[in-house]
């Protein structure tokens, strides 16, 4: 038996309370923070709200039901659409949770006054309209793949579209991202706007038998021209098309999808084509789904662009 005045072994000290509390803090606001281009957006929208507070002397947070009311309907009346009004008060929704304080968005009356501006100025919101598979072809061919701007942009469009991607995904896209099979390419996507916290998803990409709209060869003859085996996919140019190893931003994504595409398009109708399309073709939900990484139908619903009443209707079915 040990005597008392024997040292027994005892357990790693413990972390503070205090300690922890820090860590729990910083987890809490990493949770609540949302994707990375919400919280520039968010940030952007209370800065408007601060300053709109400011203008009236009134405090923003914590802010008053009648304050948000007041600032919601100034957004209202200086033209602002309904899917901006939601985002400036998810915004301040996200501000008071940060510092556990009650938001006025979830007061009922508040909450019918929204529904009310969403009645009166409608809700339908401007999409990023999609592009055929024939205009789409005759795009990409005619782009001259023996320049390295013009070699990357092909890449851009062509794994833009057939993987589906968001134009943020196309920008945080690296190297050793990139599986080569015999069946195809698989890229793993590291976090998306519907992933945040970083699970395991891929896209697959498939080889074409138009060598020139295939978007696998292209992209491998990409990786000889960067001549590097890890590192951002896409990248800047300087003059004279020297390339660089700074990352596409998403902004430089889409301008270059506007260069080839045209003005109206965005990076996002690379997105909306994939799914129309594919619907016109006869996938199902699902098929388009486990390339999209949406949740839901309802989602693919939203994004299929048929606006053409003769393109996709029933009507062609009955047999008469």
């Amino acid at each position: 038996m040990a005597s008392s005045s024997e040292v027994t072994p005892t357990s790693p000290a413990l972390p503070s309370l205090s300690a922890l509390a820090e860590h729990t803090a910083r987890y809490v606001e990493a949770g609540l923070s949302g994707a990375a281009n919400t919280a520039k957006a968010y940030a952007g929208d209370l800065k408007r709200f601060g300053a709109w507070c400011t203008a009236h002397e009134l405090e923003p947070l914590p802010a008053s039901v009648d304050t948000l009311a007041g600032f919601v309907t100034h957004l209202a009346q200086t033209g602002k659409k309904v899917a901006t009004i939601q985002r400036h008060c998810a915004a301040v929704s996200k501000a008071h949770a940060l510092r556990g304080l009650d938001s006025p968005t979830d007061d009922k009356k508040f909450k019918i006054l929204l529904e009310g501006i969403s009645r009166v100025k409608g809700v339908r919101q401007k999409q990023a309209p999609a592009f055929t598979l024939a205009a789409f072809k005759r795009i990409v061919k005619g782009i001259d793949a023996q320049t390295v701007a013009g070699q990357r942009d092909k890449v851009l469009l062509l794994l833009g579209f057939s993987g589906a991607f968001r134009r943020s995904e196309l920008s945080a896209l690296n190297i050793e991202d990139l599986s080569f099979a015999e069946e195809g390419l698989l890229v793993d996507l590291k976090r998306s706007k519907t992933n945040q916290l970083g699970e395991n998803e891929e896209k697959a990409i498939f080889y074409s038998p138009e060598l020139p709209l295939c978007p696998i060869r292209s992209l491998q003859s990409w990786l000889k021209t960067l001549g590097r085996s890890q590192g951002p996919l896409l990248v800047s140019l300087r003059k004279n098309s020297h390339l660089t190893d700074r990352r596409l931003t998403d902004k430089h994504v889409n301008l270059i999808v506007q260069r080839y595409l045209g003005a109206k398009f965005t990076a996002h109708s690379l997105r909306a084509s994939f799914v129309t399309i594919a619907k016109l073709a006869g996938a199902d939900d699902s098929e388009v789904m486990n390339q999209t990484k949406h949740k839901t139908s309802e989602m693919i619903r939203r994004y299929t662009r048929l606006d053409n009443v003769r393109q996709h209707n029933a009507a062609q079915k009955l047999g008469l």
